[in-house]
């Protein structure tokens, strides 16, 4: 069951198929991959005495390195330990602290001093371990991956931490393997023609997405940029063709921006798969008329990797459909391997149409949080993962999130939902971007806060950006104040950070020009 083991078969079927790519170029084909791989898990067994179970982090930008190490973790029977590249070393060092890793591979193999590392975990760079050894024989214990059972333990995911401190979501090789099937079935086929494009952290989502493209002997792509550029995406695309990527919203709106400036083709862009929260109607309406239909609407937590819910493309594209409003503000329908729920207060089905907290079970439901059984036991109640997510499932099947249950504003007595303020205000013109939290308040308990980015050149001022709400949804749910700010921030993975808009809230600091 070691995932790896698909790296390997791969190899065997389709040796010559290219597998590795750095921009335009090619790095290794599928043996030239599986050699790289496999003489990595030799050397952390051989010089670090990497056990079946031990952790071992990355903490590295985007690289065709990044791929040669997870599956050389993975072929010693190591757990991979992510950690998005982004982060603060000492923000690394504690995720490194709790996994208990014994090695972090960095670019430079430079980035921790000692006293951020505990004793006995070594840091090392990526570039020895990416370039290879001499082959040896076939009789060497190690010629094929180590064998994992399906509940052993492969990557060790430390969550964004947006709602607290990052815990560690354990997926098992039987998790990854659920995960990536789904993927033909519920996203899209892949065949050894395409290619995934890592553009988003590996890290994360865009990273996870690695399995069924080895599986099918398919190409990995990482952009000389070793991130994201739109301008580079779309060149890569027209050269290297059939080309899929992960993107958060964010991301299309910097491409979709991209083609509007410069007036790039999309022709080589297959399919982009967006993730990390919904789109809302108003960008997804200015993305498919610019880009076209290359949209795919996923759903998904660490603690259910990439697979709770799935809208097809076919249904995102297809405008004239009359019920076309309503699917697309949906994040569509159960994945193959899952059930979905949603869950009243009481922790029962709630009815169609009736909004509740998003459950669900299934073979890529995480085994816990890493040593962190209370926290387990919350999450996982009855075998269901309760997601903290806010939704409500239609008669079709379609699932549409509202909020996160803690962002739900309760004013007055009322529930106010952030999504439906943000889907409104989205559609004005001049919006950018806006993010709705709510404040305490002594007289509502909470008023609802927009933090609005305008388009430049924009004239909108709180009157009347107030004035064209109201026209558009019930008074009680206004925004009580506007904030307007450059640009929203973001946590390392493109999402709206909004436990930082809270926190400039409490601090009530003049500089924020909070219109009351």
């Amino acid at each position: 069951m070691n995932v790896a083991n698909w790296l390997a078969d791969a190899a065997d079927r389709q040796p010559g198929n290219p597998a590795l790519l750095q921009g335009e170029h090619l790095v290794a084909d599928y043996a030239g991959f599986r050699a790289l791989a496999r003489q990595a898990g030799r050397r952390l067994a051989a010089d670090h005495g990497i056990m079946p179970g031990d952790r071992v982090a990355v903490f590295m930008k985007n690289a065709t390195d990044y791929l040669v190490l997870l599956y050389g973790i993975w072929w010693c029977g190591a757990v991979v330990v992510p950690i998005n590249c982004k982060l603060h070393p000492a923000e690394a060092a504690e995720i490194i602290r709790d996994a208990g890793a014994r090695l972090v591979f960095t670019d430079d193999g430079d980035i921790f001093g000692d006293a951020l590392l505990v004793d006995g975990c070594l840091e090392n760079t990526s570039v020895d371990y990416a370039t290879g050894l001499p082959a040896r024989s076939d009789a060497d214990p190690l010629a094929r991956p180590i064998s994992r059972a399906p509940g052993d333990l492969a990557w060790l995911f430390y969550t964004s931490g947006t709602t607290g401190k990052s815990k560690g979501v354990m997926l098992s090789h039987g998790n990854l393997t659920a995960m990536s099937l789904c993927y033909p079935v519920d996203v899209e086929p892949v065949t050894s023609n395409d290619a995934i494009l890592y553009c988003a952290p590996m890290s994360h989502g865009a990273g996870l997405y690695n399995f069924i493209f080895v599986r099918t002997a398919a190409r990995h792509v990482i952009p000389e940029s070793r991130g994201f550029d739109p301008d580079e995406v779309f060149s890569i695309a027209s050269v290297i063709q059939n080309v899929s990527f992960f993107a958060a919203p964010t991301m299309v709106k910097r491409l979709v921006d991209a083609v509007e400036r410069h007036g790039l083709a999309s022709d080589g862009i297959r399919s982009i798969i967006l993730g990390g929260a919904p789109m809302y109607r108003a960008d997804l309406e200015r993305a498919l008329a610019i880009i076209g239909p290359k949209f795919i609407q996923i759903y998904g937590q660490g603690e259910s990797p990439m697979t709770i819910t799935a809208l097809a493309k076919d249904i995102i594209a297809d405008r004239s459909h009359p019920e076309w409003k309503r699917f697309v503000t949906s994040v569509g329908h159960a994945q193959s391997c899952v059930e979905v729920r949603v869950l009243s207060e009481k922790g029962k089905p709630a009815g169609w149409g009736v909004r509740g907290e998003v459950a669900v079970r299934g073979g890529t439901v995480m085994k816990g949080y890493w040593r962190n059984q209370p926290a387990t036991d919350a999450a996982i109640v009855d075998g269901w993962l309760r997601t903290g997510d806010i939704g409500y499932l239609d008669e079709d099947g379609l699932l549409t999130l509202t909020d996160r249950s803690k962002d739900v504003v309760i004013s007055g007595g009322s529930n106010i939902y952030p999504r439906e303020v943000e889907e409104v205000l989205a559609l004005h013109p001049d919006v950018k971007e806006v993010a709705i939290v709510g404040q305490r308040d002594p007289e509502w308990g909470e008023v609802v806060v927009a933090f609005v980015a305008l388009r430049p050149q924009s004239q909108q001022d709180e009157e009347s950006l107030l004035s064209w709400f109201v026209s558009r949804m019930a008074s009680f749910k206004k925004p009580r104040r506007f904030v307007f700010v450059p640009e929203l921030p973001k946590n390392g993975y493109g999402k709206i950070a909004k436990t930082e808009l809270r926190a400039l809230l409490e601090s009530d600091k003049p500089a924020l020009g909070i219109a009351a």
